[in-house]
């Protein structure tokens, strides 16, 4: 065998061992992506609704590396990536995208409510799994029959509060203070504002602010010391209520028995707020409440207090139950890392049959995406956020 033809035989092996070499690479990595379970979240890390986002994202991560470190679910290692979407409709359907390319199997949705329809709509053509852990604004998961949520919703928080101020006597004359140019905000304040007038509780006054507004509640906080109520519904985000509280509280505007009502997005006040004494007595109505007694939430406490040095609030308890819920939804649909047929559907279709006991209640879903459980709820008094017990 002349020289040239040797050489030609050995540059003929080489080649050919690099191709196996690469293809048993590519084999590797394409059984990687098959047992990795992507579950993509999207929300505000930044920005002023950072809070919610954060804790969400937290919230999740704690249950990933929960169920990673008991051996995965399924056969699959569960890998979450969170986007940043500074709380922007356009920034989260861009992040959507990039999810989708990187392989995302579900979709936590997004946080805010804004920005989880603009998710649901996007994901409408491709079928996948949505679970929103907190865009709770009604029409946020409207159209899509693969869209659910593990909060409540906005009618259904504005009729339970409604409900809640008359079942305890808290007040028979409410104000009303709320964002005009919010779903969730208008959302909430539009189905209280009708079961109010079913349960007997008269509303003597309604303020609004808008975006353009949000900085100075002079005008509306006076207006609303003169209606003389002992119960002000202020269906708003934690930034606007802390800004809201501080200025009351500097105007010397209501009396100390006066209680402040919301709903989940006050969750997370007492980080927004300059001094905990302005919160006093801010009431939500919320389905968590970090001071239970119960080992599944204390145990969840606990660990989350460990991993990001902070008690959770109801957004990390949002997204914690979220990643539990997908673990339960894939038993129930016996998707395996090694039977993945029909996915999507089976997935989507174990939504409706499974029953989820988290730490933010025994939840339940019906074919519109809409979850059931109990909501309790919680008052701050002295700076620390507890559950209301009652007169």
């Amino acid at each position: 065998m002349n020289k040239m033809l040797k050489k030609a035989i050995s540059l003929a092996l080489v080649a050919a061992m690099g191709v196996m070499t690469l293809a048993s690479c590519n084999n590797q990595k394409q059984n990687e992506q098959d047992n990795t379970l992507l579950i993509g979240g999207i929300g505000p890390i930044t920005g002023d609704y950072a809070n919610y986002g954060i804790s969400v994202k937290n919230g999740a991560q704690l249950a990933v590396e929960e169920i990673n470190a008991n051996g995965g679910i399924q056969g699959f290692n569960v890998e979450l990536q969170f986007q940043d979407s500074q709380g922007n409709p356009d920034s989260a359907i861009a992040a959507y995208g990039k999810l989708m390319d990187n392989g995302m199997k579900v979709s936590l949705g997004a946080v805010l409510s804004g920005e989880t329809t603009s998710v649901v709509a996007a994901a409408k053509d491709d079928g996948i799994l949505v679970l929103t852990p907190s865009g709770s604004a009604d029409g946020a998961i409207t159209g899509s029959n693969t869209s659910f949520r593990v909060c409540f919703s906005d009618s259904s928080q504005g009729f339970a509060s409604a409900n809640y101020i008359a079942d305890n006597n808290l007040a028979d004359k409410v104000a009303v203070f709320y964002a005009s140019d919010v779903d969730y905000s208008k959302g909430l304040y539009n189905t209280f504002e009708k079961q109010c007038a079913q349960r007997g509780i008269e509303i003597v006054e309604v303020q609004t602010f808008d975006k353009s507004t949000n900085t100075d509640f002079t005008t509306q906080i006076n207006a609303i010391e003169a209606s003389g109520v002992k119960l002000i519904f202020i269906p708003i985000y934690a930034a606007e209520a802390a800004t809201f509280l501080t200025q009351a509280k500097q105007a010397n505007a209501f009396s100390e028995d006066t209680i402040f009502f919301g709903c989940d997005g006050l969750d997370g006040i007492l980080q927004k707020i300059d001094n905990p004494i302005n919160a006093e007595n801010v009431m939500m109505l919320t389905p968590f409440a970090a001071d239970a007694t119960d080992e599944k939430t204390q145990n969840f406490v606990a660990a989350y207090q460990k991993a990001f040095n902070t008690t959770p609030d109801q957004f990390a308890a949002d997204g914690y139950d979220a990643i539990y819920v997908i673990a339960e939804a894939l038993k129930k649909a016996e998707i395996t890392a090694d039977n993945q047929i029909d996915f999507n559907e089976k997935i989507v279709a174990a939504m409706t049959q499974i029953e989820v006991d988290g730490v933010t209640g025994k939840m339940t879903w019906t074919a519109d995406g809409e979850t059931n459980k109990a909501a309790l709820a919680m008052i701050i008094n002295d700076g620390v956020a507890r559950a209301y017990v009652g007169q």
